[in-house]
């Protein structure tokens, strides 16, 4: 092969100019002229290798990317090129016809200009001669790949083209020169052809912008799952507040006992005296005309029973929540300090993200609806009677954990569990909070969710559908929302 000078260092900008063209040009001129071409591998929409049967030398690659158009020899292994490689567009496959029983005759670049021409000679079906041209425009935003006849007609392109012969069916004329590339000084080093330096040097740019790329990703997703988490702890406090008032409900509940005999009752109003204020003043409460004393009693307590537990739950969840937000928080500052150099390290901000596009992927299963829990889980919410049972008889396995509002009909939730290992609490809240919201206890503010794994359920026999037994449960309280990522 012919060693031309070239640079041994090019700037991370560099584009391809007048000079390196012109090496690239020298040096496939004689290892391409009078070779047939091959197989075409294209690898995105706008850049593509073709196959001249070079063997060492390798495959001609031609980009026409507006930002990097480029041309220059590459070795690769054929099983790493079909890896790689799409199916041919409509472009690859013309110039796969058009191209077909010709050789190279000529390469040229034009002078003062980034366009180089290979120009092919042969035969077509009838015998007859024929000439094509395929004209590499490395133009920047004008850069093309046009196939051209022998009058220099435009067949096809690559690029959808602009202005004056550039589409197809018109004669070919150059874009417009733009302003000149900077020049790069070319100069003798290492021994390497210009084509393996520009592809090492192209290879090194593109693993550079694609890791750019993951971590503005990754600054993304932590912006999002930072913001996420801020509006979550700022719900949790509203949520807590709404409880503060549960020892008022015990509160009454003990003074309507005590009031039983002695209270005053008009219509829905009720005079009762407060034996644990100081003076023991008379107060007077509203209640349903339908209720004893008693039963409102009743009704207090079971209100500060459940408001007792889901204090505990959701302060529980705040110092989750604040921990969580806490590292999310620590990962944007390092993120910013200390850039990750690994996509193991990339995919790890924030925790649980992989498992969420892992789980979007799964395939959608009739009669229910599917959410991705905050960790990543898979969510399945029944729709119809029938649907929930064969949600949670045919399709739910016996370790995934089902979840159904206490004492209401609604839709019956289930959590896939394929690792078998314990669903993080924040899961069980979020499908507990979509048990509620699809259950006729939609409206209240909070809704008791039963729930347990799977395996622990039965069908009573006569049955009707979505009716189940449950050998053995837990109950958490919470508020009817729809929680999690709805994703189909």
């Amino acid at each position: 092969m012919r060693r031309l000078p070239f640079a041994s260092v090019l700037p991370f900008t560099f584009n391809m100019d007048d000079a390196s063209i012109s090496a690239v040009v020298s040096e496939i001129t004689p290892l391409i002229v009078g070779r047939r071409p091959g197989k075409i591998f294209q690898f995105t929409p706008y850049s593509l290798a073709i196959d001249f049967g070079l063997r060492s030398e390798g495959y001609l690659f031609l980009s026409v990317e507006p930002a990097q158009p480029r041309m220059y020899l590459i070795k690769r292994r054929v099983r790493d090129l079909e890896k790689q490689s799409k199916h041919l567009g409509n472009f690859g496959l013309s110039v796969r016809k058009e191209l077909s029983n010709t050789t190279v005759a000529s390469i040229e670049k034009t002078p003062g200009d980034r366009i180089v021409w290979l120009k092919f000679t042969g035969v077509n079906e009838t015998g007859e001669r024929i000439q094509r041209n395929l004209v590499a425009q490395m133009t920047g935003r004008s850069a093309n790949l046009l196939l051209l006849d022998e009058d220099n007609r435009v067949i096809t392109q690559l690029r959808e083209g602009q202005g004056s012969g550039q589409t197809i069916s018109e004669t070919y004329q150059s874009p417009p020169r733009q302003h000149p590339v900077k020049e790069s000084k070319l100069f003798a080093k290492d021994h390497k052809s210009i084509s393996e330096f520009l592809d090492e040097h192209y290879r090194v740019l593109s693993a550079k912008r694609a890791a750019e790329s993951r971590i503005a990703a990754a600054r993304a997703r932590l912006r999002k799952e930072i913001s996420r988490r801020k509006k979550l702890l700022k719900q949790l406090e509203t949520d807590l507040s709404a409880h503060a008032d549960a020892e008022n409900e015990k509160r009454i509940g003990d003074l309507l006992l005590a009031n039983v005999s002695t209270a005053k009752r008009r219509g829905e109003n009720v005079i009762i005296t407060d034996y644990f204020a100081d003076g023991t003043p008379a107060i007077e409460l509203e209640i349903d005309v339908n209720l004893t004393l008693p039963k409102e009693a009743s009704r207090r307590f079971e209100a500060y029973a459940r408001s007792k537990r889901a204090r505990k739950q959701i302060a529980l969840r705040i110092e989750i929540v604040k921990a969580e937000l806490m590292k999310l928080e620590s990962q944007s500052v390092g993120l910013e300090l200390n850039p990750p150099t690994s996509d193991a390290d990339i995919s790890e901000i924030p925790d649980g993200y992989r498992n969420r596009s892992d789980t979007a992927r799964q395939p959608k299963i009739p009669g229910t609806r599917c959410y991705i829990s905050s960790d990543g889980y898979n969510i399945l919410v029944g729709r119809a009677a029938r649907d929930n049972d064969n949600l949670t008889f045919k399709i739910a396995k016996p370790n995934d954990l089902w979840l159904h509002a206490a004492d209401y009909p609604g839709s019956h939730v289930v959590v896939r569990n394929p690792t078998r290992k314990d669903i993080p609490h924040r899961t069980v809240i979020e499908a507990a909070q979509l048990a509620a919201h699809f259950s006729q206890a939609s409206k209240d503010p909070k809704v008791d969710v039963h729930y347990t794994e799977r395996k622990f359920l039965s069908k009573p026999k006569g049955a009707g559908p979505g009716l189940v037994r449950l050998q053995r449960f837990k109950n958490i309280t919470v508020a009817p929302i729809e929680a999690g990522e709805r994703v189909k």
